[in-house]
């Protein structure tokens, strides 16, 4: 069988395949079924080791807030394309491709990454379904290969394009998922079982929709000179986020992510302060965890955070059982307003973040989701020595608290991928040093 370059294969500055299928003829070549069965056997044998089930119960004593052992987790995010090279993928169907790359890099993390990211039992089928959108689409100038893009403005006059803004609806491509689905079934039952599993959003912090329509510096300048339309353009994101929560919980929609999902930012879903999947009939938000971050107004100050972005934060986060906040901002000068979430648990302690903080802001109260610098693994010559010194400051500034760490935004791991478990292995040794 040849193989190809396929772009449905390559993993964005997310981590994140392309699984919108374009192109795929979802007819399976009897070759392409063998190949994803073999991987599909080896991450369902890797999934059922008694050391998963350990992991999984590390995570819920973790976020449950029980137990102090700190947890690591490497996601190798646009690295992933040096870990698992497309000439590595053999199979030619862009869909077939795509399942490759999720059975790989499951297999990955289990045997070569070793951190303490779950293997999932489960093969997750997502729906075909596409998004309207705000109205107003993001336009860019850049980002060939995950690269870094200018926005061009949309959002240009609040007076004349305001009123083009409107709520993103959802449509589910019915015969398609059934079609995915339905092969699915056919390549995996008796190996892994197969589950609708769709994860809706990453993030529900809503600036970052409002700057890919207004550019960051026209929005910047909007919180001196254009208050009034900032306050009602929030209002009109916070409620299209609503609608389309609402959306998706009456149509059945949702998938609980009190499991091996990852959440927000860093960690993943297992806990007992939230219904355990298998009970629920039908999925709520108050049976998820939520997750807000304004990464975006990391140079505003926190009071013009507090006055006009917070106030739309709390209402999303009102809907879910359990919240995350932040991402990459310092999550310090704001937290006064932060620790107002209702139901906060988890906290992203950025590389801009003063983790000396973390014991008084932050204690035992709060997940503390320590996020090291990536950037010392984008280099071919890793420096271990400076790796292990950032994680022992880590560690060290906030020992007796509830600490995950996220290695994290590797666009690059410097073409070594050796770097990524290596990583994982110097944060265990210091771990071991407590």
């Amino acid at each position: 069988m040849s193989k190809k370059r396929c772009p449905s294969t390559m993993q964005t500055p997310a981590g994140i395949p392309d699984l919108k299928y374009i192109g795929s003829g979802y007819l399976f070549s009897s070759k392409e079924k063998d190949i994803l069965r073999a991987l599909a056997g080896q991450t369902a044998e890797l999934a059922a080791l008694p050391i998963e089930a350990e992991k999984a119960k590390l995570w819920k004593g973790h976020n449950d807030l029980k137990v102090k052992h700190p947890l690591v987790f490497i996601d190798p995010e646009n690295g992933w394309n040096e870990c698992i090279p497309q000439d590595v993928i053999q199979c030619c169907d862009p869909l077939a491709r795509v399942w490759e790359m999720l059975l790989r890099k499951q297999i990955y993390w289990a045997t070569v990454l070793k951190d303490d990211r779950p293997i999932d039992r489960y093969f997750d089928v997502p729906y075909s379904f596409s998004d309207t959108g705000w109205g107003l689409d993001l336009a860019k100038h850049g980002g060939e290969g995950g690269g870094s893009y200018k926005v061009l403005q949309t959002l240009r006059n609040y007076e004349e394009d305001f009123p083009k803004i409107h709520y993103p609806k959802i449509v589910i491509d019915e015969h398609e998922s059934a079609v995915v689905m339905d092969l699915a079934h056919s390549v995996f039952d008796g190996i892994m079982p197969v589950r609708r599993k769709q994860s809706w959003w990453w993030t529900l912090g809503m600036t970052w929709d409002y700057i890919n329509m207004r550019d960051l510096q026209d929005f910047m300048c909007d919180f001196l000179w254009e208050q009034d339309w900032v306050h009602k353009t929030m209002e009109l994101l916070t409620q299209g986020v609503l609608d389309k929560l609402d959306f998706l919980e009456e149509h059945g929609l949702l998938s609980s992510n009190a499991d091996g999902t990852y959440v927000a930012s860093g960690g993943f879903g297992y806990t007992d302060d939230l219904p355990a999947p298998e009970t629920l009939e039908k999925v709520t938000t108050q049976d998820m965890w939520g997750f807000v971050d304004s990464q975006e107004t990391v140079s505003v100050s926190p009071d013009t955070y507090g006055e006009f972005i917070f106030p739309y934060h709390k209402r999303i986060a009102e809907r879910f059982g359990l919240n995350c906040y932040g991402c990459c901002e310092a999550y310090e000068p704001r937290f006064k307003y932060v620790k107002q979430l209702p139901r906060l648990r988890r906290v992203s302690v950025s590389p801009w973040s003063d983790w000396s903080s973390v014991p008084e802001l932050l204690g035992e109260k709060y997940i503390t989701s320590i996020k090291p610098t990536p950037a010392h693994l984008a280099i071919p010559n890793m420096d271990e020595d400076v790796v292990r010194r950032d994680i022992r400051n880590a560690l060290t500034l906030t020992q007796g608290c509830f600490v995950e760490l996220i290695m994290k935004d590797n666009n690059t791991l410097g073409k070594k991928p050796q770097h990524a478990a290596r990583w994982v292995e110097i944060a265990r040794e210091e771990i071991a040093r407590l």
